[in-house]
């Protein structure tokens, strides 16, 4: 479920809707809760140990254990057995009986296990309970086929040997107890829920501020407005540095909405769209006939953002000649209209950004060392949407649904194809690119269908042939080898499983339903050592 990376904005009409989905989710996170706890997980086990007790006597047997298989994993537990401490035995699922049974499904009587070798064998030496005969039938959930553990009969009384209609019953046992079980895993995952959806109200209330909802994935966003979180409470200037289209605008006004000046006015200025007769006047106002065509005197940026904030974007665009007034505006906190030599207090905060190394045009001479000092206490760098992959298809398909309100539209989602395009796509322009690019989409798909890659640009097009046509025909020309594509396949669930286990290889070997020790010896065999942290 991992949604969006990058910077939106929100519009006002929207907050309404996102306070009720948020209030929504607190009324469902309320209600799994209280259906979570309706039955306690100890009413459950209360429930199945109750088996374990009767089926001794109604199927005139020594012993009864059953076992369950661990979420997200091989790992086979009895939980409940006669005698038996909760989790007391851990069969494997290869060389037991009772794993044998898992893996295929199917029931299993033995009536000789004295000569056999095999797991029965170490229980017994560990329980001092000897096995002389064993049924066993599997317990397959109820909402499907899968199995999702196994009972087990020990020692038919009397001498006598398990039968086919011990292992009818046994097998219609199984049926009624699966669901007892199911209910135990089911409350579980709905507790689950409920914790990841209390966290999930917490980090949307967190996003949004004032208007502005903030959708970050990727670490290198969520570290970026943890010193957005810094910043806003300090009284400091700051430049903001990104490549175009990062949404450095978007960052500032955060910053200023979540600072102590949010009742005053943020006033935004491009530096690159001023011409430099008229910079000065902008910037500080003019008295009225200061200049042929100033028929009435006008404020300046400084003046208007008085109490709030001046954003000054494309900062490394202003020219030369204007720096030095500039300079004293921020040094003295004053200036003066053009016209007038009355001396005005201005009370700012300054949010600058530039898509250039500020210190590199420092170095070329053209911008002001001194200005350069004084702009800026903190830096913040926003990362190119190449750089924070995570985001790309939250940041997509949060458009998605912004364009589709926008163009009364119904356009049902991406393409597996398409995902897999916009995700290795550069995007040099960034999230403004994006954001186009799906609103093309959006225009050019059909109501009710699914968005492919061939409605793209040109450029996105144009990638999409070179990268994955060719890869196709590559694969074509392969041909069907059964062993390169298993091996490809194999390597590539490998890594994804480290990436996600952060190099734990026994979570990792978890997650690919094989032994630790497979694990490893895969790694090696195809040269993966690096990309693993032992455990």
């Amino acid at each position: 479920m991992k949604m969006t990376t990058g910077v939106t904005l929100m519009p006002d009409k929207d907050l309404d809707s996102f306070t009720s989905s948020r209030t929504h989710l607190t009324l469902l996170r309320q209600r799994l809760s209280q259906v979570a706890h309706s039955w306690a997980i100890d009413d459950y086990r209360a429930f199945v140990t109750f088996y374990t007790r009767i089926l001794p006597k109604l199927m005139a047997v020594e012993r009864c254990t059953i076992f369950i298989m661990e979420l997200g994993s091989r790992k086979i537990c009895s939980i409940f057995g006669t005698e038996l401490n909760e989790r007391q035995i851990e069969p494997p699922m290869e060389g037991s009986i009772v794993g044998g049974v898992i893996s295929s499904g199917l029931s299993l009587i033995d009536n000789s296990l004295e000569s056999r070798e095999g797991f029965h064998l170490h229980v017994a030496e560990q329980t001092g309970f000897t096995c002389h005969n064993m049924l066993c039938a599997p317990i397959k959930s109820p909402s499907g086929n899968a199995v999702i553990g196994a009972v087990q009969l020990l020692n038919k009384a009397r001498d006598e040997c398990f039968n086919e209609e011990d292992m009818r019953q046994l097998e219609e046992v199984a049926h009624y107890l699966s669901i007892s079980i199911e209910s135990i895993v089911l409350n579980q995952e709905i507790l689950r829920i409920a914790g990841y959806l209390n966290s999930e109200v917490d980090r949307l209330a967190q996003a949004s501020v004032r208007g502005t909802r903030i959708i970050a994935e990727s670490s290198a966003m969520r570290e970026v407005l943890e010193l957005v979180r810094i910043v806003s409470d300090s009284p400091i200037n700051v430049l903001i540095q990104g490549e175009n289209g990062t949404g450095k605008e978007l960052i500032a006004r955060m910053i200023h909405e979540k600072g102590e000046r949010k009742e005053e006015q943020f006033v935004p200025v491009n530096c690159a769209c001023i011409p430099e007769t008229l910079i000065e006047s902008e910037f500080f106002g003019h008295e009225k006939g200061a200049f042929s065509g100033a028929d009435s005197a006008r404020k300046g940026r400084f003046e208007e953002a008085g109490g709030g904030t001046l954003f000054l974007d494309e900062i490394a665009e202003m020219p030369l000649q204007i720096q030095p007034k500039f300079l004293r505006a921020i040094q003295e906190g004053e200036g003066s209209r053009l016209g007038s030599n009355k001396i005005t207090a201005y009370d700012v905060r300054l949010i600058s950004a530039t898509n250039k190394d500020l210190a590199a045009e420092v170095r070329k001479g053209t911008f002001r060392e001194d200005l350069f000092f004084r702009l800026f206490s903190v830096e913040i760098f926003l990362p190119p949407l190449r750089q924070r992959k995570e985001d790309i298809l939250p940041l997509a398909q949060h458009f998605l649904e912004e364009t589709n309100k926008k163009f009364k539209k119904n356009v049902l989602g991406f393409s597996q194809e398409l995902i897999e395009v916009f995700e290795r796509y550069p995007w040099p322009g960034n999230v403004r690119q994006l954001q186009k690019e799906v609103e093309r989409l959006v225009a050019l798909t059909v109501n009710g269908k699914v968005i492919q890659p061939d409605c793209c640009s040109r450029e996105v097009v144009a990638f999409y042939g070179k990268h994955y046509r060719s890869r196709e025909k590559a694969a074509d020309a392969s041909g069907y080898a059964l062993d390169d594509n298993v091996k490809s396949l194999e390597i590539d669930l490998i890594k994804k499983a480290l990436k996600e286990t952060g190099g734990n290889k026994s979570r990792a070997a978890q997650l690919l339903q094989i032994s630790r020790q497979g694990l490893l010896k895969k790694v090696k065999r195809y040269g993966l050592e690096e990309k693993g942290v032992e455990d």
